[in-house]
Parts: structure tokens; C-alpha cells; sequence
């Protein structure tokens, strides 16, 4: 039997491992574009200058930004594939650049095409670590329907999507006197702008949306979570794991464990989003790579038994990190702290329902001898090793 539990073991442990080498160790780097809309111009004159020129004035302007990488996949802005991207490589593809953004970027106003006049100049920035492309635009919308408020304004955005599923188009606009926030992807190309409608309903459900999506693609959040929960159904008696005698326990101590991740997680989310408090990007990432890997070693090594206050100062980092996103995506100007709390919401609900298929699992594993004795520590060990690789590559 126990030969048996050892072949068994080896081959989960090589499977693990194959898999855990499959995951990047960038757990928040996402293939995201930016849109920004304004009634103004969102650039200097040059812009201006050229929309004057056609006879018509503009109905609203726009800056579209692209990821180096994203554009490289497409069109292959590297020419002499020397792993470096030149200012002359990029200006070569000048005219393919624009072209790809005109292909993939419609825009109409109830549902008649408006015109996008993209300035010569190619403009460049960053967002967090990552290289962007920034191209400004004039739209020219049809006379008849483009002095209407009450009209919908339809955003259809097709790039990066054949190459990255996950790629997402965040959209921000400040026109007719209001603010609109929102997300363009693979399964959703079009955004819509509807002025006449309340926004409320349509942002908690966009950002609750978001917040769940987030938590599930959030890896070194949820082998966190994992890491934490790996105990719960056991504890620890005469240097060794057994399982906990009543079920009530179990779920008393989770529900503890739970709570404080939750509170602290939504304490600096809030501060962080709201600006009240500003982190450094890089060390929040550490930060959070450290807690899951102090986290699983402790699985192995207990030196912390009682684990509530360890996981609400662990929860205050992965706050920071849940805010880094919310960044990402865009917090709806007119509806800040409602865009905040229901991306916090979407969090939590993300975050219960990994909940309701780890718990059962977990506490049927704990009454196996083998999980206290061999379980805990190959999965904790794993995690770890996972957590080490972001730590140096976040470091």
C-alpha cells in the first residue's frame, strides 16, 4: 500500500510540476488597449490644425494606445528580429500601425459611421512597465444625428482578439457632460454610450463582472487563498496535522480566516482606488508574491498557528494589488466609490465561490492520513516554489 501511495505521489508531484512551470510569473500582466473619448481635444495643436482643415469640426476626439508587444505579434514591427525595437522600425511600419487601428476601430453614432482622422505623429507611453503606442484621432460623425445628446454612441473594437483571448479594449469617455467607463472583449467587442439611460445599474454590473473575472485569473491571489486553506480542516497536536473533530470548528475558523482577508483586502482597495493612499506598484507585486510563499512554508515549518492577523496583514497587500487592477481597467469618473465597491463586491463573490468547491474538498482530504503526513507539505511546497519565481522576477 505504501508503495503504491509513493507512485501515486510521484506521478501527482511531476504533473504539478509540469504545470506549475506552465504559469507566468507575471500573475497581473495583462494584453489590455486604452480608448479615451473627449468633447475637447486630447492633444496639441497639430491636431487641431488638421480637423479645421476638412470644413467640418469635430465631433469628439479620441487617443487609442496599443502594446508594443500586442503590435508586434500582428504586424511584426521588429525587422531585422534583433530582439530590440528601434524608433526607425516602428516608423517603417507607420502606415500598417494606422491602417490595423483603422480596421479594428468603428465608431458610429446611432448607428450611421463616423469618420476617424488619425494625426500624422505617433506619439508613445507607459503603463505599468509596458510599452504603448499612442495614436490620437479626430471623429467626424453624420450632421444630421451628431448634435443629438439623447443618440447612442457605438464603440466596436476587434484587434488583438485572434492572437490573445484575454486582451482587453478599456474604454474612458467624457462626453456629453458625463463620464462613461467600460470593457471591450473577446466576448464583447461593442461598448455602447447611451446618455439617456441611468449608468448606475450598468457600472455595478460591469465592475462587479470585472471583480469576479479578476479574482479567477488572479493566480498568486488564488494560490493564496489555497495556501491558506490547505490547514483548515486540521490542526496541528504533538508536532504533527490531524484532522479537527467537529466540522463546526472547520468552518468557525475558516469563516475567521475569510473575514479578515476580506476586510483588509477591501480597507486598502478603497484607500488605494480613492487615492488616499498611493504604494508602489513593484513592491505591492512582491509584496503579495512573499505572503503566498510565507504562507505555504508555513504549512511546512507552522510557526504561526493562529493565522487571523498574519492573513488581514497579508489581505492589506493583495488590497494594493486588487487596486492595481481596478487602475487598469478605469474607475467611471462620475461614480467613483460605486465602481470601487462593486469591483470589491465582485471580488468577494470570485472569492466564495472558490470557497464553496476548496472547503468540502479540503475537509474530506483532512481526514486522510496520507494528506496530514504527505498532502500538505507537496502542495505547500509547490506553491512556494511558484511564489519564489515571482518573488525574484518582481524583486
Amino acid at each position: 500500500m505504501t508503495s503504491l501511495f509513493t507512485g501515486l505521489n510521484s506521478r501527482l508531484v511531476c504533473f504539478a510540476l509540469t504545470c506549475m512551470f506552465g504559469f507566468s510569473v507575471h500573475a497581473h500582466q495583462m494584453s489590455t488597449a486604452y480608448l479615451q473619448l473627449a468633447d475637447q481635444p486630447l492633444h496639441d495643436k497639430t491636431l487641431q490644425t488638421q480637423t479645421m482643415a476638412t470644413g467640418q469640426d469635430a465631433n469628439f476626439y479620441g487617443e487609442l494606445q496599443l502594446r508594443w508587444f500586442d503590435l508586434e505579434l500582428v504586424i511584426g514591427l521588429d525587422a531585422n528580429s534583433d530582439g530590440e525595437l528601434s524608433w526607425a522600425e516602428v516608423d517603417e511600419r507607420a502606415p500598417q500601425i494606422k491602417a490595423f487601428a483603422l480596421e479594428h476601430l468603428h465608431i458610429q453614432h446611432d448607428e450611421l459611421v463616423c469618420r476617424l482622422q488619425l494625426e500624422d505623429d505617433i506619439q508613445t507611453d507607459m503603463h505599468f512597465d509596458e510599452g504603448y503606442l499612442v495614436l490620437y484621432f479626430a471623429a467626424f460623425c453624420p450632421t444630421e444625428t451628431a448634435d443629438s445628446q439623447a443618440q447612442t454612441l457605438s464603440i466596436h473594437y476587434s484587434a488583438i482578439f485572434s492572437q490573445d483571448a484575454d486582451h482587453k479594449l478599456l474604454v474612458n469617455a467624457s462626453l456629453y457632460q458625463q463620464s462613461f467607463a467600460g470593457v471591450v472583449d473577446a466576448e464583447n467587442q461593442t461598448f455602447l454610450l447611451e446618455p439617456q439611460k441611468s449608468r448606475v445599474l450598468s457600472i455595478i454590473t460591469s465592475y462587479i463582472y470585472q471583480g469576479i473575472l479578476h479574482i479567477f485569473k488572479g493566480i498568486d491571489h488564488i494560490l493564496f487563498l489555497c495556501a491558506l486553506l490547505l490547514t483548515c480542516a486540521v490542526q496541528r497536536v504533538n508536532k504533527q496535522w490531524q484532522a479537527k473533530a467537529h466540522f463546526k470548528q472547520t468552518l468557525k475558523d475558516t469563516a475567521w480566516l475569510i473575514t479578515a482577508f476580506t476586510v483588509a483586502h477591501s480597507l486598502t482597495l478603497t484607500a488605494t482606488a480613492m487615492d488616499i493612499i498611493i504604494p508602489s506598484s513593484r513592491w505591492v507585486e512582491f509584496g503579495i508574491a512573499l505572503s503566498v510563499m510565507l504562507t505555504a512554508l508555513n504549512n511546512i515549518w507552522p510557526l504561526v498557528l493562529r493565522l487571523t492577523w498574519l492573513t488581514f496583514g497579508f489581505g492589506l497587500l493583495h488590497g494594493m494589488g486588487f487596486a492595481g487592477v481596478l487602475g487598469e481597467l478605469g474607475i467611471n469618473k462620475d461614480q467613483k466609490l460605486l465602481s470601487v465597491l462593486a469591483f470589491n463586491g465582485g471580488v468577494e463573490l470570485g472569492q466564495l465561490m472558490i470557497l464553496a468547491v476548496l472547503l468540502p474538498f479540503l475537509v474530506y482530504l483532512g481526514k486522510r492520513s496520507w494528506y496530514q503526513q504527505y498532502g500538505i507539505r507537496v502542495c505547500s511546497g509547490l506553491i512556494a516554489i511558484i511564489a519564489l519565481q515571482w518573488c525574484i522576477s518582481r524583486f
